[in-house]
């Protein structure tokens, strides 16, 4: 069993010798940089995919989606239900719905020309991130915005009203983006709070003091929310907020 295995390691090491000789890394700084350009470009693309998860929550209506449901899971008082798998992925499918057209512009200006080979890099990764600039504009606070401008003079760096950078765009938003989510939670949370208030003073009063009140209003409460159609409701509210 030794020998056998003393063999495989020879014949292995005899390969990837035969396999090293038969690679030429002269070619690589040759036909003027291409082959070092593909390399830097493929590099590039896995970046982007391994932070696209982050870009998604970032620049995009995500977050404000994903706040209001899991408040609203809360607020009901269900615990798992709906899943987790349920509610990003009705968030994750909103925020297609409500950036197609954001989508569509950066695809179109930069994506479709890049592939194309009509533009470079450079003015490709402008007239991508232009679309999102634009949302993100009509959708953050001027409060926000004005708070990481200031501090980015405190540090001597030059802010530009017409192009703002991202740098200081990207977490103004998000800061604006989680205060809406918030703001909405509350609208939320406030009518299945009063059916806790009403359950919670009628089971005292009949003194059921050790019966939890949200076994009793938990009925009522789903009961409710399907009766106003909520999921309609909500769904439409957080889509119109973004119009």
């Amino acid at each position: 069993m030794k020998r056998f295995f003393l063999t495989l390691l020879a014949l292995l090491a005899a390969t990837g010798a035969a396999s090293a000789q038969q690679i030429d890394l002269g070619q690589i700084g040759q036909a003027d940089g291409t082959t070092i350009g593909y390399i830097i470009q493929m590099f590039g693309l896995i970046t982007v995919l391994s932070i696209a998860p982050g870009l998604l929550i970032m620049a995009t209506s995500f977050t404000r989606f994903v706040i209001a449901f899991s408040i609203l899971r809360a607020g009901i008082g269900l615990q798992t239900t709906p899943a987790n798998l349920i509610l990003i992925s009705l968030s994750l499918f909103m925020t297609f719905y409500v950036m197609a057209p954001t989508f569509d512009r950066a695809w179109n200006d930069g994506v479709r020309p890049l592939m194309a080979n009509q533009i470079d890099e450079t003015v490709a990764l402008e007239r991508i991130s232009d679309p999102f600039r634009d949302f993100m504009m009509r959708n953050v606070r001027d409060k926000d915005l004005d708070l990481f401008a200031d501090l980015a003079r405190e540090r001597g760096q030059t802010v530009s009203v017409e192009n703002v950078d991202l740098r200081i765009l990207v977490p103004a938003f998000m800061i604006s983006e989680i205060r809406r989510g918030f703001e909405i939670g509350f609208l939320i949370v406030l009518p299945f709070l009063v059916i806790d208030l009403i359950v919670a003073t009628i089971t005292m009063a009949m003194g059921m003091m050790m019966l939890p009140p949200t076994v009793i209003s938990l009925p009522f409460k789903l009961l409710f929310f399907v009766l106003i159609d909520g999921w309609n409701l909500l769904v439409g509210s957080l889509v119109r907020s973004f119009m």
